[in-house]
């Protein structure tokens, strides 16, 4: 199982890497490939956020592909890799993870997966189980479980404790906007059976940065435009908020969302396609907010009424 102390303090998501079905272009209107993006990642190993977070769902492979031609620029071992069996999109075969997590090992050039991740809670029973093996061949490193409430998170521990194993991370959409995870008691869970908890979709994909509004907002015709669009007046209070306690820090909005979600004991989950979205995400990193602007964010969060709970989301609490 991977030691936490060789973990930095956030992840880097390449999601809205490349195009294709749930890929960048579909969710994020964005169309990224190599070229726009060895600088990203050139200048998040330099900073030493070397811990990457994709998925053979997005863009159908596509993202994984982008980020292993360039992990295998450098040495395997100075790169943490995490990717995600999705169970909507397996095959019939009786060997669906397999041969999933193999299609991930060949594109991201490796044949040892540092974390990996059901996506999706679909059947409990019926996968958790088939990690066991990948993990007693050295194919996996260790095991994470993704969108998952409770009761699923200590069931899946229970059938993995049955060969000596553990889920040693949960990886959830967990906001300003959306603390169902907290809620729940699945934070505090985590924290009594040291499991990291990934916080995704912390910046709730850009509509926390500072950069959307009522005259700014999101590409039309997206997933997140669709999303968000049509609460970005509601918004404005608590990005007002979250200006404020950035310039007290000298910090955009974007590292306050961050900074709050590791002030939160979670290891959040960074969405980069641009050079200077890094060195942000690394300057985040130092912040250290008080345990009154902590509270203050979250009256603000609360006050806006909104639920991002997406399609793929259940409620957790």
């Amino acid at each position: 199982m991977m030691n936490d102390k060789t973990l930095p303090k956030i992840a880097l998501g390449a999601w809205s890497w490349g195009v294709g079905a749930a890929g960048g272009d579909q969710v994020f209107g964005n169309h990224l490939f190599e070229n726009d993006l060895k600088s990203v990642f050139d200048k998040a190993m330099e900073c030493g956020l070397n811990l990457w977070d994709t998925a053979a769902v997005y863009g159908e492979g596509t993202s994984e592909r982008i980020l292993g031609n360039f992990a295998k620029g450098v040495s395997r071992d100075s790169v943490i890799l995490s990717t995600k069996f999705t169970p909507q999109i397996a095959s019939d075969s009786e060997n669906a993870m397999q041969e999933m997590l193999d299609g991930s090992k060949k594109r991201l050039h490796t044949d040892m997966i540092d974390i990996y991740w059901i996506h999706n809670p679909m059947d409990v029973e019926k996968w958790t189980p088939e990690l066991i093996p990948l993990v007693k061949s050295g194919q996996i490193k260790s095991i994470g479980v993704s969108n998952y409430n409770l009761s699923e998170l200590k069931r899946a521990n229970e059938i993995l404790g049955t060969a000596g194993l553990r889920v040693s991370a949960v990886q959830n959409h967990y906001s300003l906007l959306h603390r169902s995870s907290e809620y729940a008691g699945i934070l505090d869970y985590c924290k009594e059976n040291e499991i990291t908890f990934y916080a995704y979709m912390v910046l709730e994909q850009g509509a926390l940065t500072g950069r959307f509004d009522t005259t700014h907002p999101f590409p039309a015709g997206t997933g997140r435009g669709d999303s968000y669009n049509p609460h970005l007046k509601e918004l404005e209070q608590l990005v007002a908020a979250m200006k404020q306690i950035g310039d007290v820090h000298k910090a955009s909005p974007a590292q306050i969302a961050i900074s709050w979600a590791i002030a939160k004991g979670t290891l959040p989950i960074i969405g980069v396609t641009k050079v200077k979205q890094v060195e942000e995400a690394d300057a985040a990193i130092q912040i250290q907010l008080s345990n009154e602007e902590v509270k203050r964010l979250e009256q603000f969060g609360e006050q806006t009424g909104i639920s991002t709970l997406r399609e793929w989301e259940q409620e957790m609490v």
